[in-house]
């Protein structure tokens, strides 16, 4: 046999086997997705119930803005979307502000003329949304970035310290407990009396609203910091393993956990929630890759990007899905088929989500700015030089702005009288 003939050979074999460890290299890094289970054993979780119990109350007359903003993003479907709102701009007069004693990571919630909030710091506010007077503080323990939720006579409370709180809404009185073992930024959301939320210790949980008894908890296998959202007979939540977990409310039971891969090593880390139209999902990695999903059956329709990093819970509405990035820039895309429609540089990275009012987009960055941009072609078209996290809510009338930690009370342009 020639001599540059074995040479030859002795290389195929040696590119033949250095692929083949390769391939065992890329089979033994390559992650596994696990699927989650309903936990029965609920290792580290208590449920304390307080003596003090509350009975709805007649619905007062309202002295304020009719419609309720009862948890993070608006509805449970946490679309961040009011598009039918005839506020116009905010106003150049301010109803009032009120500093709180922390920054204001997540949005208040809004009902009977009375607004929540929580600081980070750990304080809970009630706030007479006429005058900006608090009613009452509360600490629960532990840091808050998070937004409370209302369900009738009560407010439910998520903590770092592990803990998701009810609060007696008249006077801040503790009503129960949940003690998790993870710390809890998730945004709670009730629904049919069941309170859900999540948990760094990977668990979706579903409580009594009004008792505080688990009726279920799901373990997804990856840590949540995303709130869950809620439509039809379903509950989906995104987690750091890089999935998307759709179950069903009542039960618990999985009715499809769909996994997102940011390449051929890994999975992507969702920490914002996962925001619905009903049709689909949609959410952004921490990579900054914005993912829509089939909401039946969990297939990935389309994929775009922000720049840099991101973490901000898409608005969904008009047709269109509203992200920030870390970049600076905040994007709008086509809900169907994630066509990028336009993308405006406000400067600043953005953190917080996104809110769709009317014709208007509201973002603040962190670098100390907030911004309303137009929905249809991200025209800038208004501006505070104030900001951080999120811009805020609104109601029938005002805007109820969060920027940093504040809140201001300002009436919109266009608002209906009294």
């Amino acid at each position: 046999m020639p001599r540059t003939f074995v040479w030859i050979l002795a290389a195929v074999v040696v590119l033949v086997v250095a692929l083949g460890g390769a391939t065992i290299a890329v089979w033994i890094v390559k992650p596994e997705a696990k699927h989650g289970a309903l936990d029965t054993e609920l290792e580290g979780v208590t449920v304390s119930e307080g003596t003090v119990t509350v009975e709805p109350q007649p619905e007062p007359e309202p002295k304020a803005d009719r419609r309720c903003w009862n948890e993070f993003g608006g509805d449970p479907r946490r679309s961040l979307a009011r598009p039918a709102a005839r506020l116009g701009l905010p106003a150049r007069r301010l109803t009032w502000t009120r500093v709180l004693d922390s920054y204001i990571e997540f949005a208040p919630v809004y009902c009977d003329g009375v607004l929540y909030v929580n600081s980070f710091r750990g304080t809970t506010y009630a706030i007479d949304s006429e005058t900006g007077d608090v009613l009452w503080t509360r600490r629960v323990g532990g840091t808050l970035p998070s937004s409370p939720a209302i369900d009738g006579p009560r407010l439910v409370v998520a903590s770092q310290a592990g803990t998701v709180t009810a609060l007696d809404r008249r006077r801040g009185r503790p009503l129960w407990q949940v003690q998790t073992a993870g710390k809890v930024e998730s945004s709670p959301v009730v629904v049919g009396g069941l309170v859900y939320f999540g948990s760094h210790d990977g668990r979706l949980f579903a409580v009594d609203a009004r008792t505080g008894r688990i009726r279920w908890a799901y373990q997804t296998a990856g840590r949540i910091n995303a709130s869950p959202s809620v439509f039809g007979n379903r509950v989906c939540v995104t987690n750091y393993a890089g999935a998307f977990v759709c179950l069903n409310r009542r039960t618990g039971a999985e009715l499809w956990t769909t996994y997102v891969k940011r390449d051929a090593f890994r999975y992507e880390s969702f920490y914002a929630s996962p925001s619905t139209d009903g049709t689909r999902l949609y959410s952004v990695a921490r990579s900054g890759k914005v993912v829509a999903v089939d909401a039946s059956d969990g297939d990935v329709v389309w994929t775009g990007r922000v720049g840099g990093l991101g973490y901000t819970t898409p608005a969904v509405g008009r047709g269109r899905v509203f992200v920030g990035g870390f970049d600076g820039r905040v994007r709008a895309f086509r809900a169907g088929t994630g066509a990028e429609l336009w993308s405006t540089w406000v400067g600043g990275r953005i953190f917080g989500a996104p809110l769709l009012i009317g014709e208007n987009v509201f973002l603040s960055a962190h670098e100390g700015r907030t911004y309303a941009v137009r929905a249809r072609d991200g025209k800038i078209v208004w501006r505070l030089p104030l900001g951080r996290y999120t811009p805020g809510i609104a109601t029938e009338r005002t805007y109820f702005l969060s920027p940093n930690a504040r809140l201001i009370a300002v009436p919109g342009r266009d608002a209906p009288k009294r």
